[in-house]
């Protein structure tokens, strides 16, 4: 498979495919940020909402593929390649539905060097789907950080603006903000999320955190390291007994993305959507 970033199809006018075609996948070198020393888990969660594939007697089906992907993957698949991969079924007929999901997991899997786990959600199933705002978080409450004062004027990411009070004693505390953004790395075009951060540890300045993820407005990168950017900073930085880190993107190209990293302990968050996707 071609890793070159300069044959990316992000950013390029590209043809649709008229068949399934697994070699759009397009996988990208994985850049861990967090330090070798911490121990960490996690996942990439994606949903795919341009699926539809046709039943043995040539009638469409439609439905949301939903892929979870192991944050420790040698590479990651580029967002629009799986777009254009997953359209490639558009003109395919399958006996069932397990046959296309099955499919599906042979293809990223080996696009991305390690095994994913695949689930579809029918359209009969679509009415299922709950809107989940904000994130529900054990009997943990999450606080609304985003109502500020204070003066903003730092775009670009600044670990420097995060501050915790070790002189304080440890709580464990759920923060959400909906101001997240971060432009693409190829293309400059802006990418936006809800970012949901669970810890416990010594008190976390709520204003300075804030002013660190707004900080990340005019920074380029992909969605799977600005969330290891945020882990590793605020661990660095506050140095927390534990810490959770889970960003939930707008859809861009029928795809949105929801990279959760975290230290041992935690349970996984809600795959539920936001408001925003």
């Amino acid at each position: 498979m071609n890793h070159d970033l300069n044959s990316i199809p992000l950013g390029r006018e590209t043809p649709y495919p008229a068949h399934y075609d697994p070699s759009l996948l397009f996988p990208i070198k994985r850049q861990r940020v967090i330090p070798q020393n911490i121990e960490v888990i996690g996942f990439d969660f994606w949903r795919g909402y341009e699926m539809s594939w046709l039943q043995p007697n040539g009638l469409p089906k439609v439905g949301m593929i939903k892929i979870t992907v192991p944050f420790d993957s040698p590479f990651m698949t580029e967002s629009k390649s799986l777009k254009l991969y997953l359209n490639s079924f558009n003109q395919e007929k399958f006996n069932d539905d397990s046959a296309l999901i099955a499919q599906i997991r042979t293809d990223i899997s080996q696009a991305v060097g390690a095994t994913v786990a695949i689930s579809m959600l029918s359209a009969n199933q679509f009415n299922t789907e709950v809107i989940d705002e904000p994130l529900t978080s054990g009997n943990t409450p999450e606080v609304n950080i985003d109502d500020s004062l204070q003066l903003f004027e730092t775009y670009t990411p600044d670990a420097n603006l995060l501050h915790c009070d070790p002189q304080q004693p440890t709580i464990a505390e759920s923060l959400f903000s909906r101001l997240l953004k971060s432009n693409c790395p190829v293309t400059n075009q802006p990418d936006w999320a809800s970012v949901h951060i669970r810890y416990e540890g010594h008190p976390i300045d709520h204003d300075a955190l804030l002013a660190y993820i707004v900080s990340f407005r005019q920074h380029q990168g992909f969605h799977e390291h600005c969330v290891e950017t945020i882990f590793a900073d605020v661990m660095r930085v506050c140095q927390p007994k534990r810490l959770s880190v889970y960003a939930r993107y707008t859809r861009r190209g029928g795809v949105d993305i929801n990279p959760w990293r975290a230290t041992q302990g935690f349970e996984p968050p809600s795959l539920m959507r936001s408001a925003q996707q």
